[in-house]
């Protein structure tokens, strides 16, 4: 009959009592021994599982995030900070991406300013050449406009590609802020050409005349919606296979801000959803920021900032992504673009 230890366990089998067993002082060094059961040992055989989320072959990365020392500094707006310092990093990239959206509405340059000179004879090159700023992000150096320069004259020259033509990215340059995985090829543009296929077609209230699919179609939608609603909507729609939520967010802000269409954004959309493996750069800086990982609550509390600030939602996107990594992503605007009045109210929001 087996015999039973004191803890309960068949004797030769449990990893204290097994050893008083005859025998087992002659075991050699380092051979291995069956674990009991319910034993956390792992098999060194058995392969331990992955993370969560990390795919085979996909290396793990980890994140080392400099804060500055912990200085006694609070302020009601923003929780998470603890240091003067950030505080007054903050307030510089929220000067920034101020000055760099009121340099949209008023003085875009380079492609900005195309896509905007575009609007009035050709909206849907327009809003092509848009979509490619968004999603291929310009470079930081000399010639940030170079990669969608190339990628734009891949395609027609006029109006955007059909969704079986679509321009190849291979070897086109990104930005810091790109959404275009390599390896997707151009999976992501065909699928917004046949979002836009699938939803860029209405027919008119006074008869049965069709309008024919188009992005401008689709980016105006229901002509009940309130330009809030509208970023809403179309920021859900647009939840395409490799189009990351900040492709998706500068995509509807830029459009907005250059006159295509008329939308204005409520709130930063900051709930991870598709489009993206990896937690987003601003939702990131959100966190830090607002002390909290809730959406909701960060989505209040941003909006608070932005209010105290004196400065439009939007410039958070850029200024909390830039922040959380502390190094300015410039999208293509020279650094004398910051709105250093917007600077110094986002400096007294904060109380730094």
């Amino acid at each position: 009959m087996p015999t039973f230890c004191r803890h309960n366990r068949f004797i030769e089998r449990c990893p204290i009592c097994s050893k008083t067993l005859p025998g087992a002082e002659g075991a050699r060094p380092g051979t291995p021994r069956r674990p009991a059961r319910g034993s956390a040992t792992v098999s060194a055989t058995r392969p331990r599982p992955r993370a969560e989320g990390v795919r085979a072959g996909q290396a793990v990365r980890v994140r080392r995030e400099e804060r500055s020392a912990d200085d006694g500094y609070r302020a009601s707006v923003a929780p998470g900070l603890r240091s003067s310092a950030d505080a007054l990093r903050l307030a510089e990239e929220i000067g920034f991406a101020a000055g760099r959206l009121g340099a949209l509405a008023t003085e875009p340059h380079g492609v900005y300013g195309e896509a905007q000179a575009l609007a009035a004879s050709d909206l849907e090159r327009a809003t092509w050449l848009a979509l490619l700023i968004a999603y291929l992000s310009p470079l930081e150096g000399e010639e940030p406009f170079a990669g969608i320069a190339a990628a734009l004259a891949r395609g027609p020259a006029h109006g955007a590609p059909a969704a079986d033509a679509v321009p190849d990215l291979a070897g086109i340059p990104l930005g810091p802020r790109s959404s275009h995985d390599p390896a997707r090829g151009s999976e992501t543009l065909r699928a917004y050409l046949q979002w836009v296929a699938r939803g860029g077609s209405a027919t008119l209230a006074e008869g049965d005349a069709v309008i024919p699919a188009s992005q401008a179609v689709a980016f105006r939608g229901d002509g009940g919606w309130t330009p809030e609603r509208r970023f809403e909507r179309l920021f859900e729609r647009l939840a395409l296979p490799g189009l990351s939520r900040a492709g998706r967010y500068e995509l509807l802000v830029l459009l907005g801000r250059l006159g295509l269409y008329d939308l204005r954004p409520d709130a930063l959309h900051l709930a991870i959803g598709r489009g993206g493996a990896e937690e987003d750069l601003t939702t990131r800086g959100a966190k830090r920021a607002f002390g909290i990982a809730d959406p909701l609550l960060l989505e209040r509390r941003a909006a608070v900032l932005a209010e105290a600030a004196g400065v439009p939602l939007e410039v958070l996107d850029l200024a909390l992504a830039n922040w959380s990594t502390q190094e300015r992503v410039t999208l293509g605007f020279p650094p004398e673009a910051a709105d250093d009045a917007a600077a110094e109210r986002a400096l007294v929001a904060l109380g730094a």
